[in-house]
C-alpha cells in the first residue's frame, strides 16, 4: 500500500506496507538478511496491525488492530565508527521527536524525549523505539517505532501512556514517518561525519532530553536500582547520574523521572 504513503515513498527507497504482521522488526531483520540488496539504507517496513512487538528490555507491545503505527526502518551505517553507534538509537528518537512535535505544533503540548528514546507529550509515552542490530551484518541497523496514533484513552496499555487520538489530535501519518525518515537520515549523516559532540549530534540530543536535568531512579538490568541527578550525556551517549559524590554511566535501564527537569 505505498500509495497510501506518497510522502514517505518519496523518501525511501523501498517502502513495504503490510496489512497486519507479527513484528515489523522481525521481518525487517529477516528481509535483510535474505536479500540485502534488495533493502538498502533506509528501507522501511510498516503497519498499523503489529500483533507481537517487542520493546526494550524484552517487554512485548501490542495494541488494537488500526489504533497504533508500527514502523521499522533499516539503516546501513558503515561510516559510522563502532564506539558512535550507541547514539544511533538516541538520534532515532531525536527524530522521532521533532516529527512527533511537527504533528502538535500550535495545540498547546510539551514533547520531549525521555532517555533513551521514548517521546513523551505532556509526560506520556506516545511513542517507544527498538533499535537491533541484523545478525551477521554489524552494519545494518533495524529500528522500530511504535507510534499511539488512534488508540482511544480507555485502550492506553498503562497511566503513563498516551495517543494522538487522546489528546484530541489526528496524526498525519505519511507525513510523520517522512518526516522521523528526514531527520533520522540528516542525523546519522552527522554522526558519520565525526564524533557526537563536534558533529551536532550530542546537542541536537540534549536539547530535546527532558531526562537531563531531573532526579531520577534507575532500575538496571542487573535488577539493582541507581538514584541522582542526570547531568549530562557521555561521549558514548550513556546517561551520567549524580549520586552524591559518584558519577555512573548508564547505558541500558529503565529510567523513572521522579522530579521535573531544574533548569
Amino acid at each position: 500500500m505505498p500509495d497510501a504513503y506518497p510522502r514517505t515513498a518519496s523518501v525511501t527507497p523501498r517502502l513495504r506496507s503490510v496489512v497486519s504482521t507479527g513484528s515489523t522488526n522481525a521481518d525487517a531483520v529477516a528481509a535483510a538478511r535474505v536479500d540485502p540488496v534488495g533493502w538498502p539504507h533506509l528501507s522501511v517496513l510498516l503497519t498499523t496491525d503489529q500483533r507481537s512487538g517487542r520493546g526494550r528490555l524484552d517487554r512485548t507491545w501490542s495494541a488494537p488492530a488500526g489504533s497504533a503505527l508500527a514502523v521499522s526502518v533499516l539503516v546501513r551505517v558503515p561510516q559510522v565508527p563502532p564506539a558512535s553507534r550507541g547514539w544511533v538509537p538516541l538520534v532515532a528518537g531525536a527524530a522521532m521527536t521533532r516529527a512527533v512535535a511537527a504533528q502538535l505544533h500550535g495545540q498547546g503540548h510539551s514533547v520531549g524525549l525521555k532517555w533513551p528514546n521514548d517521546v513523551l507529550v505532556d509526560g506520556g509515552k506516545i511513542c517507544g523505539i527498538l533499535a537491533e542490530v541484523v545478525p551477521g551484518e554489524p552494519d545494518a541497523i533495524v529500528i522500530g517505532s511504535g507510534i499511539n496514533t488512534r488508540m482511544r484513552a480507555s485502550d492506553l496499555p498503562v497511566p503513563t501512556a498516551t495517543s494522538f487520538a487522546a489528546l484530541g489530535s489526528a496524526a498525519d501519518e505519511d507525513r510523520l514517518v517522512a518526516d522521523y525518515l528526514i531527520a533520522l537520515d540528516e542525523q546519522l549523516a552527522a554522526l558519520a561525519r565525526g564524533a557526537a559532540g563536534a558533529s551536532g549530534v550530542r546537542g541536537e540530543v540534549e536539547a530535546l532530553c527532558t531526562t537531563l536535568g531531573t532526579e531520577v531512579r534507575v532500575l538496571l538490568p542487573d535488577g539493582s536500582v541507581l538514584e541522582g541527578h542526570t547531568q549530562r550525556l557521555d561521549d558514548e551517549g550513556r546517561l551520567v547520574v549524580v549520586s552524591g559524590a559518584t558519577e555512573t554511566a548508564v547505558s541500558a535501564g529503565d529510567v523513572v523521572h521522579v522530579r521535573p527537569p531544574l533548569r
